[in-house]
């Protein structure tokens, strides 16, 4: 950390990052809504004052707003929110009887469930959803915690392909508080029949939603550039989500431009529309309108969400590959005494940038201590079962105000994510560590290997790992021993760390066409593997040997993905040793 950059860091305040917060924050930020629009033009006047080149525009994008819903069951009124992307009952509503899925929905489909009302624990998650519908029931009944938690349940990823038409739910799906759901679990247990009706009414249409880019140029490489972006729309008035990250983003660029701070790279701030009504469709459709200039010029995606909540103490479990973690574990240490564990990205987020290649840090960044609360159980679930206990009681829920943020805790956050711009954006080399990329990489080919019946279909992969893992190192130490690298040196070391990136990323994290989007459904490392960790359900079969045949082709994208990236690197490092020995 220089001199100058502890000066950057001391200004600070709490006061800019609280009054930004109550002014985003102070309507309801419904997607492509007018509330949303005005604090969407607030932010851009606020960026334009800090010397910003801003540019708000207008996309259509398939926007998913709940409207009402209301259950009766045996004819008592219960409180319940339906939810994004769920279809709506018809007029007269759906009914069933009421099965309570203690441990969740059945693998295979269950003929008793079909026309029964499902009642199950926890979020209402795409997945769970998806889960249910093989049942064929009438609808599924979530149970929250104290509050209702808004969600969106579709799989999805932003506008929806032509193909992609027929996957969104088709069954209802609405959510009740944690004492209703064990007064009906009660009720259930005495063996007592429940009748549910239920009618809902979500209003799913194509709308126009805003997007907003601010540019702050580099001094030295101008075209490449950081991405920082956080959604602006909200479920209620997200003070915490999103309404404290977008302030910190205003809190960065103001310091920023207002001191004319020279940046190696330019930074490039992003605020999105549709991510909680929209499956992420704003980042989405920005990543589909600028494909090309992603692969070619962001060497890094920052993202921020529900930063500065009261109470939330732990910073080791935020997102992070393992190439960009060590770029925030120093703040992190220096602000908050906390070591780095770092999670690994599941597909959530607005983590649309994945298939161009382009690595990602952060998304969330505090979180509440773990506790055995309903909520903190629920979100263990969604966010797995880690040391945090997610955002706070309040998430995605009408209590998300204003009083729910700690001016010293969002300070403490405003400061990590400053830190962590100044070190992306200043460092002439790009701080990105592949070595870390690779090795994570090689341990996840090993467990793969384990489960094949062949296990010498990995071993061109592995090899290639190991000689990648021996040649990025060479290159990586000669690197950093250059007493005064030129400029040229300095270029060519990053585009190779880039054009690395764009090969072991989406190896690490994309199943999918680089060009499309994965479901925002989980997924397991380097996914053009996955199809692995299924053989051991399967007996020698016409289904085990088409699935060899699955692997076999996908092995073959893996090997020729990591002869390209040590192709490479081995060009790299014979031209970076000529022109230090030239």
């Amino acid at each position: 950390m220089t001199e100058s950059h502890e000066r950057l860091l001391g200004q600070i305040s709490r006061q800019s990052l609280m009054e930004f917060t109550e002014e985003i924050s102070k309507e309801v930020r419904l997607s492509g809504s007018e509330e949303e629009l005005r604090a969407f033009r607030y932010a851009e006047q606020q960026l334009k004052s800090f010397g910003f080149e801003t540019n708000l525009y207008h996309r259509k994008a398939l926007i998913s707003l709940p409207m009402e819903s209301k259950l009766q069951i045996n004819g008592v009124s219960y409180t319940s929110i339906t939810h994004s992307m769920a279809p709506s009952t018809p007029e007269i509503g759906v009914s069933g009887e009421i099965v309570y899925m203690e441990n969740g929905f059945p693998l295979e489909r269950d003929p008793d469930l079909a026309d029964k009302v499902l009642l199950t624990d926890g979020l209402a998650t795409p997945g769970a959803l998806l889960q249910a519908q093989t049942h064929m029931p009438k609808a599924v009944i979530f149970i929250n915690a104290e509050y209702t938690h808004e969600m969106i349940v579709s799989t999805v990823w932003g506008n929806p392909a032509f193909d992609q038409l027929g996957q969104y739910p088709k069954i209802p799906a609405v959510s009740i508080t944690f004492a209703d759901g064990e007064i009906l679990k009660a009720k259930l247990s005495l063996e007592e029949k429940l009748l549910a009706e239920i009618m809902t009414q979500v209003d799913t249409a194509w709308r126009d939603i805003p997007t907003l880019i601010a540019d702050y140029k580099g001094s030295e490489d101008v075209n490449p550039y950081v991405l920082f972006s956080g959604h602006i729309d909200s479920w209620h008035h997200g003070a915490m989500d999103n309404g404290s990250a977008n302030a910190t983003m205003l809190e960065v660029a103001r310091i920023i431009g207002t001191n004319k701070t020279k940046l190696h790279r330019s930074l490039r701030l992003a605020f999105w529309s549709g991510h909680s009504h929209g499956r992420y469709a704003g980042s989405a459709l920005y990543a589909d309108e600028h494909w090309e200039d992603l692969y070619d010029n962001c060497v890094l995606h920052l993202n921020i969400d529900s930063v500065g909540g009261k109470n939330s103490s732990v910073l080791s479990e935020a997102n992070a590959m393992a190439e960009t973690k060590d770029i925030v574990a120093e703040p992190i240490l220096k602000y908050a005494d906390q070591e780095f564990n770092s999670t690994r990205y599941g597909k959530a987020g607005d983590q649309s940038f994945w298939g161009m290649g382009v690595p990602s840090l952060l998304m969330g960044l505090s979180e509440q201590v773990k506790s055995d609360n309903p909520a903190s159980q629920a979100f263990s679930k969604l966010f797995g079962d880690g040391k945090a206990g997610g955002f706070g009681w309040w998430w995605h829920t009408t209590e998300d105000t204003i009083d729910k943020l700690d001016p010293v805790l969002l300070e403490r956050d405003c400061r990590i994510y400053l830190a962590t711009v100044l070190e992306i954006c200043t460092n002439p080399l790009l701080p990105i560590k592949q070595q870390n990329a690779i090795k994570e990489i090689i341990g996840f080919i090993r467990n793969y290997q384990r489960s094949l019946p062949e296990p010498e279909w990995l071993g061109i992969a592995l090899n290639r790992l190991e000689k990648l893992d021996t040649t990025v190192k060479r290159l990586t130490d000669l690197v950093h021993a250059a007493d005064f690298p030129s400029a040229h040196s300095i270029r060519t070391y990053n585009h190779w760390n880039k054009q690395l990136s764009r090969i072991l990323v989406r190896l690490n994290y994309v199943g999918g066409n680089r060009f499309s989007h994965d479901t925002a459904t989980p997924k397991m490392p380097i996914p053009l593997l996955a199809e692995i960790s299924q053989l051991e359900q399967h007996e020698p079969s016409p289904a085990y040997y088409s699935l060899l045949t699955t692997i076999r082709r996908n092995i073959n994208e893996v090997n020729f993905n990591l002869r390209e990236a040590l192709e490479l690197s081995e060009q790299t490092l014979k031209n970076w040793e000529e022109i230090q020995n030239g």
